[in-house]
């Protein structure tokens, strides 16, 4: 047995943890770590995300990025969904995922199935800006040899002319 001094009526009751519906929604991150993969070789920023505002205020939605992996086609999945989030918040080169925190953004969710539960859970599809703009497009990286926004003079397709 255990004394709580508890009163129900002074605390909201807790929220099913049923998915949110398909759709948009005003976030913002509120914690962020790094953890190591379950195979041990390599590791992800984990971002946790809070609704704010409408009837799911307070609500949770998570995101893995994949920064540290022998993948590097999951890697460059995961730079790209950091470059559009940071585009996003307005802060282009964090030092630390703290800067990222308590800035609004918008978060388009889907619902997929879990297979391992059978249940429906959220997944983020894509991130706006809050003002409705969406996430600005990255510039591409100039191909290596070349300079950033010149093409050198010896390149193959100015030796066919």
């Amino acid at each position: 047995m255990a004394a709580l001094n508890f009163n129900a009526a002074e605390v909201e009751p807790q929220q099913s943890f049923d998915a949110l519906p398909v759709g948009r929604y005003e976030v913002i991150i509120t914690d962020s770590e790094m953890k190591d993969t379950i195979a041990g070789t390599g590791q992800y920023l984990q971002l946790t995300f809070s609704v704010t505002g409408g009837q799911h205020d307070g609500r949770k939605l998570w995101s893995r990025l994949n920064l540290v992996n022998p993948n590097s086609t999951a890697v460059g999945i995961a730079e790209r969904e950091l470059s559009a989030i940071c585009h996003c918040v307005g802060i282009i080169t964090p030092a630390d995922s703290e800067e990222l925190h308590d800035r609004p953004l918008i978060v388009d969710v889907i619902q997929e199935l879990n297979p391992k539960s059978g249940q429906m859970v959220n997944r983020i599809k894509g991130y706006s800006q809050a003002n409705g703009a969406p996430a600005p497009k990255a510039k591409p990286a100039a191909p290596a040899g070349f300079a950033t926004g010149r093409v050198a003079a010896a390149t193959p397709w100015a030796a066919r002319k």
